[in-house]
């Protein structure tokens, strides 16, 4: 009687403390004598309030709204991507466009040179040697306005960065290692190298 009146006496204290929200067990025992045991479980809300109910939709609603605007922004990137690769393409197709228009003009200079030297009179070849020569400067003039500059090696110290040298010379009239003479020319593309000087450089008389 007085274990009874001790087990009601803690559930109605776990009942005032909350802990019967989690579950609990106890023994029964069936008609038949034989014992079990059986778990009580806290039983879920029945209903979802009106409140609760809106926040989902507003939470589906943003869900929607930014699976949306993910869909436009890979097809804007896709897109972008595309004319990007497209536009570099003809870049590299008509990179030269400008150059090559400035070039025409030279060549027909040159045509209209060369016609006139089939008519021309031995008289007349001092006038073509002026019209060559204009060429030539308005072709050195176009080079050089696509960034295009001459490496003047001739009496420079060998500096094989620019110069490529394709033998010695042995002289006393230049120090060792001075390029003595320029049998090609060399150009570079603003700082970049196009083509190496050919030189012949400098050696000291051997004793």
């Amino acid at each position: 009687m007085n274990n009874e009146v001790n087990n009601q006496s803690k559930v109605q204290e776990e009942q005032e403390s909350g802990e019967l929200s989690k579950p609990t067990s106890s023994t029964t025992t069936t008609n038949s004598g034989v014992s079990g045991e059986v778990v009580d479980f806290p039983k879920p809300p029945s209903t979802v309030s009106v409140e609760e109910l809106e926040k989902i939709k507003s939470r589906a609603a943003q869900a929607d709204e930014f699976w949306d605007r993910l869909l436009r922004q890979t097809a804007e990137f896709d897109n972008y991507r595309k004319r990007m690769a497209r536009e570099r393409q003809e870049a590299v197709q008509f990179a030269n466009q400008a150059l090559l228009q400035n070039l025409v003009t030279v060549l027909d200079h040159f045509e209209a040179a060369i016609n006139a030297a089939s008519q021309a009179q031995e008289s007349s070849l001092e006038s073509f040697k002026s019209g060559m020569n204009l060429i030539h400067s308005q072709l050195k003039s176009v080079l050089t306005e696509t960034g295009l500059e001459e490496i003047n090696a001739q009496n420079q110290t060998f500096n094989p960065s620019w110069h490529e040298a394709v033998s010695q010379k042995e002289t006393t009239e230049a120090p060792e290692g001075q390029v003595v003479e320029q049998l090609r020319k060399g150009y570079k593309l603003r700082e970049r190298l196009l083509r190496p000087a050919m030189v012949v450089v400098a050696k000291a008389p051997s004793t």
